[in-house]
């Protein structure tokens, strides 16, 4: 079971300062999870530009110029916001009985531990 999943806020905790032109400290949605890199791309940080040759669509139309977009960031980086301090905290899971159609069933379910001081 994963601890950060498409949808979370979270929180980034290293790299340079923001008054520096770094991203710790910022916080966003995870767009997407790439588990085989271990790697998140969260909306509003980590922008980086990339220069396209231009080109011609089968409409004529340019194509190419400078883009700005997400790269993805390694998951040891983020930490997952506590939705009721709003501060960056550690995951639990715990095991629970759900009891649904009158059938019992055993699932984990995700849970913020207590966030005391900033990580």
């Amino acid at each position: 079971m994963a601890k950060i999943k498409a949808g979370d806020l979270v929180q980034v905790i290293t790299g340079k300062k923001q008054d520096k032109g770094g991203d710790r400290g910022k916080q966003g949605k995870v767009r997407k999870v790439l588990t085989e890199q271990n790697r998140v791309i969260v909306e509003g940080v980590n922008y980086v530009t990339k220069h396209t040759r231009v080109g011609q669509t089968q409409r004529g139309t340019k194509t190419g110029g400078i883009e700005t977009t997400e790269a993805p960031i390694h998951i040891s980086n983020v930490a997952l916001v506590d939705p009721s301090t709003k501060k960056p905290t550690r995951v639990g899971r715990r095991v629970e009985e759900q009891v649904k159609d009158g059938v019992k069933r055993t699932v984990r379910v995700r849970y913020a531990k207590k966030s005391g001081k900033d990580l």
